[in-house]
């Protein structure tokens, strides 16, 4: 069986490596967006992001100085027995990988009222930004799979969750979807982005597929849709840092959930900044192996 100390250490090195590393298709599409841009000044920033990620990996330093809060998507094996208290072991893992990183001290103090009026001041221990409730799915097999993803703020004040009247046309939601990033893009400041997009039945739901998009997503395996969406948004040529350019967006994450009979879709639309999506996974196996992806 899976250790309760296997979880907790897996998740906090799984939690660093999301902070501290751009991923594989992350580099590839740098490094294209170089080769590509025509924009002198966008492609210095291009070329300065990319070395940031690779002295951040060198010396495991932080991607940004926002640090993200935790986003936790958890694969259960439906052969695997777990160990009592494997939630738990999990949130201790997320505490002890934000004080390693270190996350940045941002946990609001006080009771309901004085942390929306943040009046109490800010948590000195990074561990107190606690994770978001978990998402859980069964998957085959007998091993536990944990993505950690963290999510800075600057994205979540361009996001967007709303209705779409679909008028039987993938292309009405998609192309709604893209319009609402056009300008956002532009006001995000930290660009390129990725584009991260749900769609569902709930708005709860369109939320989540929206996470599923950034947990899969792979820069190098772009659908006919994404790659459209991606394009559309590029037209506008805000580029890097908002400073004119080819890239805006180096590509499109793009889930779509079951759904209902209805006139209506909703879409759950993310632009992420410039080192997202932050994201790691570690896989534990029932011999106690660990592996981090």
């Amino acid at each position: 069986m899976i250790q309760y100390e296997t979880i907790r250490e897996g998740v906090s090195r799984c939690l660093v490596k999301a902070g501290t590393t751009f991923r594989a298709d992350q580099i590839a599409a740098y490094r294209s967006a170089i080769e590509k841009e025509t924009n002198r000044n966008a492609r210095w920033v291009l070329e300065r992001l990319l070395e940031n990620a690779e002295i951040a990996e060198k010396n495991v330093f932080p991607l940004c100085d926002d640090t993200g809060i935790p986003h936790l998507y958890v694969e259960i094996g439906n052969d695997l027995q777990l160990p009592q208290g494997w939630l738990a072991a999990i949130h201790e893992g997320v505490a002890k990988g934000l004080r390693t990183m270190p996350g940045r001290p941002m946990a609001v103090k006080g009771d309901d009222i004085e942390r929306v009026e943040q009046s109490q001041g800010l948590s000195d221990d990074p561990a107190d930004v606690l994770p978001v409730p978990v998402i859980t799915r069964p998957v085959p097999g007998n091993r536990l799979g944990v993505t950690v993803l963290l999510l800075g703020g600057g994205p979540e004040i361009r996001a967007k969750t709303y209705r779409v009247f679909h008028k039987r046309s993938i292309k009405t939601v998609l192309d709604e979807a893209a319009s609402w990033m056009l300008t956002e893009v532009k006001s995000l400041g930290c660009t390129p982005s990725i584009l991260a997009i749900g769609v569902g039945r709930s708005h709860t739901e369109a939320s989540m597929r929206m996470i599923e998009a950034m947990k899969s997503g792979d820069l190098r395996k772009q659908s006919a849709w994404e790659r459209k969406i991606t394009d559309r948004v590029n037209e506008e040529k805000a580029g890097a840092l908002g400073l004119g350019g080819d890239f805006s967006v180096l590509g499109t994450f793009l889930n779509i959930g079951p759904l209902r009979a209805s006139g209506v879709r909703i879409v759950s639309v993310r632009p992420c900044c410039c080192v997202e999506p932050r994201r790691a996974t570690v896989f534990f196996e029932p011999d106690n192996t660990v592996t981090i992806d």
